[in-house]
């Protein structure tokens, strides 16, 4: 097991928690802020407001690269802070990154090296050669696209090859030959709760992170009950919107953990 996911395991057990807050910062939904930086200190309130019933913290990089240097300036200050405040709960970069290899050291490099993230989203459309650099990195998480939640996913994962849609391929080939270093994830949305089953009985004990509750209609029981690990543990449930924007996004989190665990 690699010391990410040991990371998140440990958090998880600490706070009775599988919550992931999604840090998607759209600049044009946050107040204004008198030090220049609205990311960052909206950020930093988010995560005041929220850390008591967290595991795991994903900024979506667009939200941040769209802003040019400052977007790059809040993304690091944000990391930096939860490094010096929060140091047990996991940061995943939302990147889906996924390109030939030296690209993609440079990629590791600037997520895990440069900014500190614990874990990373990666696509696997290039093959596995292409994401080698994160494979090797095992103290580090690799949290690869699998049955993605959107209402489009299914135009190429749900193409077959030899009677297997191609998800399931990419669930079989990341559990069987490209987690070997033990620090592979699988990304599993909600909205699609058959396939989460079915991806956890093919992972094991994999850990999978399933966005899609909240804003795009995930439903939570029915997420938590077909994709558990045998631990009661396994799932990094992310919502985004439906924290960030709530009137109270500390009781939106609590809430969100509240009913996670209901069903764990």
């Amino acid at each position: 097991m690699s010391a990410a996911i040991d990371k998140y395991n440990r958090r998880v057990d600490r706070v009775n928690s599988l919550v992931c807050v999604g840090l998607d910062s759209a600049i044009d939904r946050l107040p204004a802020s008198d030090d220049g930086d609205p990311q960052f200190v909206f950020n930093r309130w988010i995560i005041e407001q929220t850390h008591p019933y967290v595991s795991a913290y994903k900024p979506n990089l667009a939200f941040y690269e769209a802003r040019g240097e400052a977007g790059w300036q809040a993304l690091a200050r944000t990391m930096a802070y939860l490094r010096e405040h929060h140091p047990d709960i996991l940061t995943i970069a939302d990147a889906k990154r996924g390109d030939i290899g030296s690209t993609s050291q440079a990629y590791a490099a600037a997520l895990f090296d440069e900014l500190g993230f614990d874990a990373v989203t990666l696509n696997p459309y290039l093959g596995r050669e292409a994401l080698q650099p994160f494979l090797d990195r095992a103290d580090k998480g690799c949290i690869i696209l699998c049955r993605t939640s959107n209402p489009g996913a299914g135009e190429f994962q749900d193409i077959e090859q030899d009677g297997k849609p191609l998800w399931q391929i990419v669930a079989e080939h990341v559990q069987a030959e490209w987690n070997t270093a033990g620090n592979c994830m699988l990304v599993v949305g909600a909205t699609y709760p058959g396939e989460l089953r079915q991806v956890r009985a093919l992972a094991g004990d994999m850990p999978l992170l399933v966005p899609g509750v909240g804003a795009q209609g995930g439903d939570v029981e029915q997420a938590v009950r077909a994709g558990v690990d045998s631990q009661g543990r396994g799932l990094i449930i992310n919502s985004s919107r439906g924290i960030l924007f709530s009137d109270n996004p500390a009781g939106a989190a609590r809430l969100l953990r509240d009913t996670i665990n209901l069903n764990r």
